[in-house]
Parts: structure tokens; C-alpha cells; sequence
């Protein structure tokens, strides 16, 4: 199962929005073939496998499958994998975690149990999870998994109150912040961000078969029609306000407008988290202001915050949140370290929220 978790892996970028799968196909403890799960419509891990041993006219009935999450059991962009597994007549399928889709969650293991093979499940389970945590959080709370990535002092300050930021951590780090942008199926950023920085919001540090969608939170669509995160067309522009005449100027340029608002005549950001789960966004990556930040922590937006401390102190500057002040300690969010690793001279964090 740990080397179907590697294969797995192999494809960190490029499986969205279906889940991450590694396969591997053994008889008396020796490999026979392995696969992972290819791009949207192309075959999942088990048929990749199954392909791959047609392929070099590998025998593999009577083998023994391990799989990182069970075979689907139903048509989508792809047949059925357990149906191939069935087809193929393996003797043993061994799952290290069930399927949470609605479509699948137990039928693909009943199917096959219903061919006479012999299963397992639950091996290396938290694992598999692990690597698949976004899909997950899709299918079981109709959300993506929500990871907020700030660059920091060691103070906790992300700018000089001139707005100069660049570059508080080192080319390592940066390098590896764009990884984990690779991984995710959205990229959001706030208004302010646009406004300062003119960001990009695109993977360019590391090689990646796509390039994630950009998302601005713009509650009055001030973005500017030339802003370049708008380049290349398709941007999402999250806002509270129907505007035709502020929008068609950007509509132009390709960008989709998504009127959200609350109460206040601010974006709604819980109600984005449910759209995103709607568009099959399954990892969302956050790279915004202080503002836009606390806004997100205050509505319970956040699964987990990926922290880049760089050895350096900023004094009075820019922070982190803007968040209310508590009058209690028994108000504090509370959090726990995940991850703790150097890249370059940096420090990575990585905590979730309790």
C-alpha cells in the first residue's frame, strides 16, 4: 500500500477533480505493474494498471490488488473500475480507504464482494486521506479543503506599511509556496492584493499539466479591466454587486462574474465555499491581505494555515489578520501543528484549526 501511495503521488497536480489514486497489482510478493490515476477522462489508477499489464501481456488473475481508494462503481467521464478489476479476474482487492462520493461510498467493495473476491480495507488509511484530504472535504461537506498561505517575518509581518514585500522569505521558499499552488484547483486572492501587487496568481516555479483557477473577491468591482490575474481570460471575480456597467469591461477580458452577497453588501464567503464545491473545486489556496484573511477566519472559512516564517523581524509593519481584539483567552482559535519542516532558510508551518 505504500507504494501505491507513491504512485499516487506521482500525479499531484493533474487528477482534478478526481481524487488522487495510486495502483499496484502483486502475486507472491512480487510486483507485477502499478499505475495512477491520468488526467479528467483519461483511464483512473486500477484500469491504468489493468492497461499496462495488457499492454506487456502480464497475467493477472488470481493477483492480488492494492488500491488507495475503492474502485468507483459507476459511469462517469470513465467505466467502472471495479467492473475492470471483476473483468480481469484478480483474487484479492486490498482498499486502504472507502470512497466518500455519494455515487460510489461501499458499492464499488460490494461489487467486487459480489464477484467472489476476497477484500480489505482500512490499510494505511489515515494516508490516504491524507493525500486526498481536498476530495474528501468536497464529497462530505459540499466545500473545498481551504489552505491559507502567508509569508511572514518571524514577527508575524507580511509588508512595510509602504507596501513593500517583496521578498521577505527566500527563492526556496517562494519556489515551494508555487507547489503547493500547482496542487490546489483554485488560487483566490482579494481586491487589495490586486490592487498593490497586480499578481499573476499562476503556478510559474514548478512544471504542472494546468494552471489553477484564479478567483478575486471583489465586493465592488473595482479590479481594473487591465489587471494582468485577468490575462488569458476565465478569472472568476467574486463580488456583491450587479453592476453591467462596471462588469462588461471585464466580461470582456474573459473573466466569469459571481454575484455573492451577504447581509452587509460584502461577498458572502461561506456561500463561495459552497459554490466552489459545486464547480468541483477540491483544494482551495489562499494568497490575500490581511483583510481579506481575517474575513475568511472570521466565517470559519480556514481548514489550515501554511506558514512561511523567514529569519528576519520587521517591527511596525504589516500583519498577518486583521482580526477583532478578544477581552477573553477562552476566545482564542485554537490550532495544531501539522507539519513543521526548513525550505531554504525559511521555516514551514503548517497548522489546522481544532
Amino acid at each position: 500500500m505504500a507504494l501505491a501511495l507513491e504512485w499516487a503521488a506521482r500525479d499531484m497536480y493533474g487528477t482534478a477533480p478526481n481524487p488522487r489514486v495510486g495502483c499496484v497489482i502483486v502475486r507472491d510478493g512480487r510486483l507485477l505493474v502499478a499505475g495512477h490515476t491520468q488526467p479528467p477522462g483519461q483511464p483512473h489508477a486500477e484500469a491504468q494498471a489493468l492497461l499496462e499489464a495488457a499492454r506487456r501481456g502480464i497475467d493477472v488473475r488470481g493477483a492480488t490488488v492494492y488500491v488507495t481508494l475503492e474502485p468507483c462503481s459507476h459511469h462517469g467521464r470513465t467505466p467502472p473500475c471495479a467492473d475492470a478489476l471483476v473483468r480481469a479476474g484478480v483474487g484479492r482487492v486490498v482498499m486502504a480507504i472507502l470512497d466518500p462520493n455519494p455515487l460510489v461510498a461501499g458499492q464499488g467493495l460490494a461489487r467486487l464482494q459480489a464477484a467472489g473476491i476476497d477484500c480489505e480495507t482500512g490499510v494505511m488509511q489515515a494516508q490516504a486521506h491524507e493525500i486526498n484530504i481536498g476530495f474528501f472535504s468536497r464529497m462530505q461537506r459540499r466545500r473545498p479543503w481551504v489552505r491559507m498561505k502567508v509569508a511572514a517575518s518571524l514577527d508575524g509581518k507580511t509588508a512595510l506599511h509602504n507596501g513593500q514585500s517583496q521578498w521577505i522569505t527566500g527563492p526556496q521558499a517562494r519556489d515551494d509556496g508555487h507547489a503547493w499552488r500547482a496542487r490546489a484547483g483554485a488560487i483566490l486572492t482579494g481586491i487589495g492584493t490586486v490592487s498593490a501587487d497586480d499578481p499573476q496568481l499562476s503556478v510559474r516555479a514548478v512544471a504542472t499539466p494546468r494552471q489553477p483557477q484564479r478567483i478575486v473577491v471583489d465586493s465592488g468591482l473595482q479590479i481594473a479591466p487591465q489587471a494582468r490575474v485577468l490575462d488569458g481570460g476565465g478569472t472568476w471575480i467574486v463580488t456583491a454587486i450587479d453592476d453591467a456597467e462596471k462588469s462588461a469591461p471585464l466580461r470582456e477580458r474573459g473573466a466569469e462574474i459571481i454575484v455573492l452577497p451577504n447581509a452587509r453588501g460584502k461577498v458572502d464567503l461561506p456561500a463561495l465555499m459552497q459554490e466552489l464545491g459545486r464547480r468541483e473545486i477540491n483544494e482551495l489556496h489562499v494568497e490575500a491581505g490581511a483583510r481579506l484573511n481575517g474575513s475568511l477566519l472570521r466565517e470559519d472559512c480556514v481548514d489550515e494555515l501554511l506558514l512561511y516564517f523567514a529569519p528576519v523581524l520587521l517591527g511596525d509593519a504589516r500583519g498577518m489578520f486583521e482580526l477583532e481584539a478578544l477581552t477573553s483567552m477562552d476566545h482564542k482559535r485554537r490550532l495544531k501543528f501539522h507539519e513543521i519542516s526548513q525550505v531554504g532558510d525559511d521555516v514551514r508551518l503548517l497548522a489546522r484549526f481544532i
